[in-house]
């Protein structure tokens, strides 16, 4: 997000956040949901359901994974359903929803829609954002998200975008819109959200892009919010492209010690997911 956190530290410090939403649920009971993984290719499933519970295995928090590979027909989760404050991934939602609206209304992007949503997604702008989302308005959302078949996706309440309640069942379905054609999104607005997220500023692309081949083309959005409770959330979606691959990376986090703590934690599920998918 553009200058660090600084709205949302405001927020923090205001205990406005920590009024808005009630506290989350109880920690998850000791035994951890396992990776689960399927694919058309042999051996593949294993290997990836192998390596990415090995690259959690040190990892404290609590961490809800999507992989999902149209070539090989690869799937894995973990944690699918689990419920995070999404941070600054919803931005990638918001832009979807303006496109959704303007395709239903035949018209084109005004001027100051598209200096908005270009620095709501490659700058992470909270402002920018503020403004497209109070433009937009709950029922526009909540449409577009009945329109994606996103129905685990809660909108924040009272302007707190980055409340939204997200899943990684729901970002997955999100990220499959973007990258294939479908009626919900046109062609013009998948490679429009594509594009800016190929654009994001470089302090902004670590993640789901981490270890990643020289000939695997990217699009990613994150988010990072540090709240009360639950220490710090830190997220990345991704979409990937290359290498006889065409696939997408969804990895939520909270309770992490340190912004950098779920940052590293994403990025050793990511460098696992590049290597054997390049590899299959």
């Amino acid at each position: 997000m553009t200058r660090g956190i600084s709205r949302y530290a405001k927020w923090i410090a205001t205990g406005a956040l920590a009024a808005c939403v009630a506290a989350a649920t109880p920690a998850a009971a000791a035994t951890a949901p396992a990776v689960s993984c399927a694919s058309a290719k042999a051996g593949l499933a294993d290997k990836l359901k192998r390596d990415i519970t090995s690259a959690l295995s040190n990892r404290s928090g609590t961490i809800a994974v999507g992989l999902y590979d149209r070539t090989t027909k690869t799937t894995c989760t973990l944690r699918s359903s689990t419920a995070y404050d999404s941070a600054s991934v919803v931005k990638v939602t918001v832009l979807a929803t303006l496109l959704w609206d303007a395709k239903k209304h035949n018209r084109y992007l005004t001027d100051t829609e598209s200096t908005l949503a270009k620095a709501m997604i490659t700058k992470s702008d909270n402002d920018a954002t503020s403004k497209l989302w109070r433009q937009l308005g709950l029922t526009k959302i909540k449409g577009f998200l009945g329109a994606a078949g996103m129905t685990q996706t809660k909108p924040g309440a009272n302007g707190y975008w980055g409340l939204t309640q997200i899943t990684v069942t729901d970002e997955q379905k999100l990220l499959k819109l973007v990258t294939a054609k479908n009626t919900v999104l046109s062609d013009n607005a998948r490679a429009y959200i594509l594009k800016l997220m190929g654009q994001v500023i470089s302090s902004q692309r670590w993640g789901t892009p981490y270890g990643r081949g020289s000939n695997i083309a990217w699009h990613v959005k994150n988010g990072w919010l540090q709240r009360s409770t639950h220490g710090w959330r830190v997220h990345s979606v991704g979409t990937f492209t290359g290498g006889g691959h065409d696939y997408m990376i969804t990895v939520l986090t909270h309770g992490n010690s340190t912004m950098n703590y779920g940052v590293n934690t994403i990025q050793g599920v990511a460098k696992v997911i590049h290597r054997d998918l390049a590899a299959s």
